[in-house]
């Protein structure tokens, strides 16, 4: 798989991920302002006239843009399996066992049926016997634990989330810094009362 480049807002905040062709589209428009990171690859272009020779771009792993014409950065990335099978570590949190993504589900810790929302901070990965098993109880009902406390990951971490498989060291060493402090930690949660176990 051909890896990613990332893209930034003016203020260095992450926006999205762009393949090789939405990038030279931003090069050609003058919007990049500044890179980092090794390159990517090198786009060809058309021959000089002038001189004959080829012309090309290295297109780098990290573009900063400007412009209005930039969207601003999302502060509640969108909901998606993807995102929180990988948010998860592809974990049932009920279980602890791991599961390919064919294998898990969406579960709502404060069920639908009795008012919980769909959101990042009410839902964790589950196996399909577990979440069954759930259904449309609260914790304190039934003999089930959450292993960790689901949260809503920051623009930095969900991007990484959602480009798990291409992401190059370089632009996981720009976003890293970013992460939540808690994330990585187990946290244990019963009922209604959290209890954070570092």
């Amino acid at each position: 798989m051909e890896a990613k480049i990332l893209r930034l807002n003016m203020a260095g905040q992450p926006i999205e991920w762009l393949n090789w062709k939405e990038c030279v589209s931003l090069y050609a428009r003058d919007i990049v302002v500044w890179s980092l990171g090794g390159i990517v690859r090198r786009a060809h272009g058309g021959r000089s006239r002038l001189t004959g020779e080829q012309t090309f771009l290295d297109l780098p792993a990290i573009v900063a843009c400007d412009g209005e014409r930039i969207a601003p950065m999302r502060t509640v990335p969108p909901l998606t399996n993807t995102g929180l099978f990988y948010r998860d570590n592809c974990q049932c949190l009920y279980c602890g066992n791991y599961f390919k993504f064919s294998e898990l589900s969406r579960d709502h810790v404060h069920p639908v049926s009795r008012g919980g929302k769909d959101r990042w901070e009410n839902v964790v990965a589950a196996c399909k016997r577990c979440n069954q098993r759930k259904g449309h109880f609260l914790l304190d009902e039934i003999d089930m634990e959450l292993l960790a406390l689901p949260y809503r990951p920051n623009p930095y971490e969900y991007l990484a989330l959602i480009n798990n498989d291409r992401i190059r060291g370089d632009q996981m060493e720009y976003l890293r810094p970013q992460f939540s402090r808690y994330k990585g930690k187990l946290i244990s949660a019963r009922g209604n009362s959290f209890t954070i176990k570092v």
